[in-house]
């Protein structure tokens, strides 16, 4: 076991969405453990205590705001906290996502669902960077990344709401990208392939056969874990990635070079 702690965020102040479960949770305790100052955001209240505790247990500084990023009212209370408690913003990791209960041919989709979708995914990433953005310009500039999914750099079929959304997100990091590449905010996205988390592993538990189905997806020949993820984001958050931006990168396996 290496001495070696990573600090490498010391003093910085993040926001995380999507951080009650699964890849935003691992990333909100991860960037606590590495000094940050987390404003861990999400819907669940309960959980979000959770990851509370598991953030503080680092040692590491942080709070939790109930919100719902496709409502703008709450996405503005996340960054008010963040420069209530810790001064200002630095750093946005855009997580929160979901994938939709209809898995159909696009003309038997769900009309409610694609809204809902479109809603967190789309609206609520749009929402996250607006509100964001204007906080990153007083302290100078900053970095977001926004997730994405290898969704959103090749079809699936039955998923046309997950989709379209996951393939916005793409373009929406490109644009924002542009829009203030010469104010010193840094904007990339990431595209992970299937991620062994706790709502995956429920899954599998219910579906026979889904985990062997999955890891054939990927050339590598196993899923993700979700520390393969949070480093990823890590990486382009700091300033190891200052040359960065406007990029969208694949944690795949391999899934999309099939």
């Amino acid at each position: 076991m290496s001495s070696h702690v990573d600090k490498r965020f010391e003093d910085k102040v993040i926001m995380v969405t999507g951080a009650t479960s699964g890849l935003g949770k691992h990333a909100a305790v991860a960037f606590a453990a590495a000094g940050a100052n987390v404003v861990a955001a999400g819907r669940r209240e309960e959980e979000g205590a959770q990851t509370l505790t598991e953030m503080r247990a680092t040692g590491g500084r942080g709070v939790f705001v109930t919100a719902d990023v496709s409502k703008s009212a709450d996405v503005a209370k996340i960054v008010e906290t963040a420069q209530r408690e810790f001064g200002g913003l630095d750093l946005a990791y855009n997580v929160a996502g979901i994938a939709g209960e209809a898995w159909t041919k696009l003309a038997d989709y769900d009309e409610d669902t694609w809204d809902q979708i479109i809603n967190i995914n789309l609206t609520g990433m749009f929402l996250c960077m607006k509100h964001a953005i204007p906080a990153m310009l007083k302290r100078g500039g900053g970095a977001i990344v926004n997730m994405s999914s290898v969704a959103g750099l090749g079809g699936t079929p039955g998923g046309v709401g997950y989709v379209a959304s996951k393939h916005a997100i793409v373009g929406l990091t490109k644009a924002a990208a542009l829009d203030y590449a010469d104010q010193n905010i840094r904007i990339n996205a990431l595209a992970p392939g299937v991620i062994y988390t706790e709502m995956l592993e429920w899954g599998m538990t219910q579906t026979p056969g889904l985990e062997e189905e999955m890891r054939a997806l990927h050339p590598i020949g196993r899923l993700g874990r979700m520390e393969e993820v949070t480093k990823a984001a890590m990486w382009l958050l700091s300033e190891d990635a200052s040359f960065t931006t406007g990029a969208t990168f694949a944690i795949d396996g391999g899934y999309l070079a099939r």
